[in-house]
């Protein structure tokens, strides 16, 4: 039997299929609902305790990009993103940069989630090489996500209910240990909001800026536009309701943790604080809150794939990317199946270039941060020009918000590590000439947006 032709997307749409729960619970699975265990340690000694009021502080600032993501959305309900909102409300050669960083925050995300489920699976069955167990990961996460996005849907609401159940006997344990031990009244439950002993304001900004991490992953979701009912009402919903729900889920976690392990307490390790604080808690705790990091870190590279595909797709589809392989759709799933296979190829790639000390996850984190938050301030951007200078009647509202977003986003960019910048930076400048050589010096048209009926 001949495999399904795949067809350009001109003959063939993307499936609208995915509901507002379908929506949420793929931005919550792949931010995870567990995202602030894996920095407790270092937003502890960075904020000098102040781990919840790094985390709430940061989820204010979030929301103001979550919101332009879902009001740009409901203007261009596209597959490509930002890629499609820059270009289209300021310049096309400006979305063309800001899809390109894009491509290295949402091809990073699977990566490094690939190298880290790798290097634990081998933790919990070291008889498997490091290499075997990448290779397993990286196949397992391109079949499911060719199989179609409701398959995908089905597996993240799997993966958010056994992270939730993992969560709650966390909560439960942490209840038993803060109230049978001793502790010196209402100050102690106040504390990890505001510790006077500790409190430093640029310690607790230092703070925030790494608690931003926590978040990072809601802006996938626009991604999805072509594929959700309603996009231009349940993008918007979706993306401001995941920030909300990460938000007050990881506030509500390590305010727990940071009564189970007070900030004068120094961790054993300040990269594995939160698994510590679990055994802490409940001894059999300690593995299984390993494990749960573990299908954390699947889930989100399911979802970033999905995100990365339909990127690439949106780039392709317009002209931006080689368009007879990025643009087109498979018939049968009705999904960009080249660019699952792409992605997954690459995320095997990094996987195995870390056993020659080539790549790490510590590097991809950080070039991951440099194109989000470049795609964060063009978002934002785009907003202003859209909502602000092209309507007829002026307001705050318009402005202020994707202001603060755009405003908030540079100054975390500016504290990125100078190897993350240096590395972003070359890739930028590769995508750069890329586009001067496809279009002879951008003396023709860069990108030919095609954007589809609702």
């Amino acid at each position: 039997m001949e495999p399904a032709p795949t067809t350009l997307s001109s003959t063939t749409r993307l499936k609208r299929s995915l509901t507002l729960w379908d929506l949420i619970l793929y931005g919550v699975v792949v931010i995870q609902p567990v995202a602030p265990m894996s920095v407790f340690g270092v937003l502890s000694n960075r904020g000098h305790g102040h781990v919840v009021t790094t985390i709430l502080v940061a989820m204010v600032g979030m929301l103001f990009t979550a919101f332009s993501y879902g009001r740009m959305a409901r203007v261009y309900p596209s597959a490509g993103s930002a890629f499609t909102y820059v270009g289209q409300e300021i310049n096309p050669v400006l979305g063309y940069v800001t899809g390109w960083s894009m491509v290295m925050d949402y091809m990073l995300n699977p990566m490094i989630c690939i190298v880290w489920c790798s290097q634990q699976a081998h933790v919990f069955a070291p008889g498997v090489p490091y290499w075997g167990w990448a290779i397993f990961f990286a196949l397992v996460l391109t079949v499911l996500n060719i199989q179609g996005v409701k398959t995908s849907a089905r597996v993240n609401a799997g993966l958010a209910v056994a992270m939730g159940a993992v969560i709650v006997v966390f909560f439960v344990a942490a209840a038993r240990y803060i109230f049978g031990v001793p502790h010196d009244g209402a100050s102690f439950f106040t504390r990890p909001f505001y510790d006077p002993t500790l409190f430093d304001f640029r310690a607790v900004l230092g703070g925030t800026s790494i608690a931003v991490l926590t978040y990072i992953g809601f802006d996938g979701i626009s991604t999805l536009s072509e594929e959700a009912e309603n996009p231009r009402r349940n993008i918007l919903v979706a993306t401001v309701l995941t920030c909300l729900v990460i938000g007050i889920l990881s506030a509500f976690e390590v305010y727990a943790a940071q009564l189970i392990w007070p900030a004068s307490q120094p961790f054993p390790n300040e990269d594995t604080a939160f698994v510590s604080v679990a055994q802490r808690a409940w001894p059999p705790l300690f593995a299984v809150v390993g494990f749960t990091l573990l299908v954390a870190n699947f889930g989100s590279a399911l979802g970033a794939q999905i995100g990365a595909a339909r990127l690439l797709y949106g780039m392709g589809r317009s002209n931006a990317l080689p368009k007879s392989f990025f643009g087109a759709v498979d018939a049968r799933h009705r999904i960009p199946r080249n660019n699952v296979i792409f992605v997954g190829a690459c995320g095997l790639a990094a996987a195995l270039l870390v056993t020659v000390g080539m790549f790490s996850y510590g590097l991809g984190a950080e070039m991951l941060n440099f194109g989000a938050l470049l795609a964060f301030m063009g978002v934002n951007a785009a907003a202003i020009v859209h909502y602000y200078f092209r309507q007829n009647e002026r307001t705050l509202l318009n402005l202020l918000p994707p202001l603060a977003g755009f405003v908030i986003c540079f100054a975390l960019w500016l504290g990125l590590s100078r190897p993350a910048k240096v590395a972003g930076i070359i890739w930028m400048a590769a995508g750069i000439a890329f586009g001067a050589w496809k279009t002879h010096g951008f003396r023709r048209s860069l990108i030919d947006f095609n954007l589809p009926a609702e």
